[in-house]
C-alpha cells in the first residue's frame, strides 16, 4: 500500500508551524532588533494590523482564478516571440504587442508591478461593473492606488518610470489560456481562449510631473473576453498584505495561490500535500532548479504567514502540507459582489 503523503516525516525547511509571534521572531532573528530592513518593518507592521482588524471593503483586492493558477514572468523574457507557463492541464501564454516606432516588441510585463496592476484592475472592474476604467486624475493618484510611493527614487529606476513602462507592456499584451486533456483525456485536443488585455487605452502620464492633473484622461478599456475572465470567479485577498509583499513577485504569487488553495482544502476537510517540484513548475520557471526555488519559496512563505494568519502549513519531505484548519484570507463576500445576485 502506498504511504499516505500527509503523514510524511517533517523535514527542516525553515517553515514555522507554532504560531505567528514565533514566526515574526524567526524572520528577524539574524538582525539587530533595532535595525530591521524597511521591507521587514512593513511586513511586521502589516501583520500587527491584520491580526487586530478584519479588512474593510476598501482593503480588498481580487485576482482572476486563472491568473492565480498561471502567473506572469518574474524577470524580463526579452525580445522573444512568446512566453508561456504551464500548470497541469492549464497553460498561460503571453504575446507582446509591437511598437512600430521602435520597430521592436513593446515587451512583456514582468515582476511585481504588473501583478499589482492586475489586482487593481480586477478590483476596479468588479467594483464598477465596467470594462472601461479610469486611471486616476493624476499619475501620482494611480501610483498610490496600486501601492507605490510617488516620492520614491528618481531616474530610470524610479517607481514612476517603471510603473509607466510596465502598464504599457501589460495593456499591449495578448494573453491566452489553453486547456488540454482534462475534459476528455482520450481525445487529442485543446480548449483555447485568446484575449487582448486592453481593447483600447490612453496613457497621458509624465513621470517628471506626476502631480500634474492630466489635461486628457488616462484610461483603459479591457478586452471583452479578458474582462469576462477577470470577473467570472475572482479570488479575494487582503490589500494590506499585498502592499507588505509588493517587492517580491514570488511572494505575491504564493500569497494569491495560498488564499485560493486554503479555501479549497478547508472545504474538502482533508490536508493536501504540495510537492516543491509542482510549485516550481507552477511559479518557479525563472529558478535554476527545485532546491533553489524551495529556498526562495520558504522565505516567501514565512513572510506570507505573518500577514495571512489563517494560513496553516506543515513541513513534509519533498513539499509542504496545507492543513484543513486554514481559513480564507477574506471570510465574507463584499456587498458589491452580492448586489447583482
Amino acid at each position: 500500500m502506498a504511504k499516505d503523503k500527509t503523514s510524511r516525516k517533517p523535514e527542516q525547511t525553515g517553515l514555522v508551524r507554532i504560531g505567528q509571534l514565533d514566526l515574526l521572531k524567526d524572520m528577524v532573528k539574524d538582525l539587530p532588533p533595532q535595525h530591521p530592513t524597511r521591507a521587514q518593518s512593513k511586513i511586521i507592521t502589516a501583520s500587527e494590523i491584520i491580526h487586530l482588524d478584519p479588512p474593510d471593503p476598501d482593503e480588498l483586492a481580487f485576482l482572476a482564478r486563472e491568473l492565480v493558477q498561471c502567473t506572469l514572468p518574474h524577470s524580463d523574457p526579452g525580445q522573444v516571440p512568446f512566453w508561456a507557463r504551464t500548470n497541469g492541464h492549464m497553460t498561460l501564454s503571453i504575446v507582446s504587442g509591437f511598437d512600430p516606432r521602435a520597430t521592436k516588441l513593446v515587451g512583456y510585463p514582468y515582476g511585481s508591478i504588473p501583478r499589482l496592476i492586475m489586482f487593481w484592475v480586477t478590483t476596479e472592474a468588479l467594483r464598477r461593473q465596467s470594462r472601461k476604467i479610469e486611471l486616476g486624475a493624476s499619475y501620482n493618484e494611480f501610483l498610490r492606488d496600486i501601492g507605490f510611493d510617488p516620492n520614491t527614487g528618481g531616474g530610470k529606476r524610479s517607481d514612476a518610470r517603471r510603473v509607466k513602462e510596465q502598464t504599457r507592456r501589460l495593456f499591449a499584451s495578448t494573453i491566452s489560456f489553453i486547456q488540454s486533456g482534462e475534459l476528455e483525456p482520450e481525445r487529442d485536443g485543446e480548449r483555447r481562449l485568446n484575449m487582448s488585455v486592453a481593447a483600447a487605452s490612453e496613457l497621458w502620464w509624465d513621470p517628471k510631473k506626476p502631480d500634474q492633473v492630466n489635461l486628457w484622461d488616462s484610461w483603459v478599456e479591457l478586452g471583452e473576453k479578458f474582462y469576462a475572465a477577470l470577473t467570472a470567479a475572482p479570488v479575494p485577498v487582503d490589500l494590506r498584505a499585498l502592499r507588505a509583499l509588493k517587492r517580491s513577485p514570488l511572494a505575491l504569487d504564493l500569497y494569491a495561490w495560498a488564499t485560493h488553495k486554503s479555501l479549497s482544502v478547508a472545504r474538502k476537510g482533508k490536508p493536501q500535500f504540495i510537492p516543491w517540484k509542482g510549485l516550481k513548475d507552477q511559479f518557479g520557471a525563472d529558478y535554476a532548479d527545485t532546491q533553489n526555488f524551495r529556498r526562495k519559496a520558504v522565505q516567501a512563505l514565512k513572510k506570507i504567514q505573518t500577514v495571512y494568519p489563517g494560513l496553516k502549513l506543515q513541513d513534509a519531505t519533498g513539499g509542504i502540507i496545507v492543513l484543513p484548519s486554514s481559513r480564507p484570507a477574506i471570510a465574507l463576500k463584499p456587498k458589491f459582489l452580492t448586489d447583482g445576485e
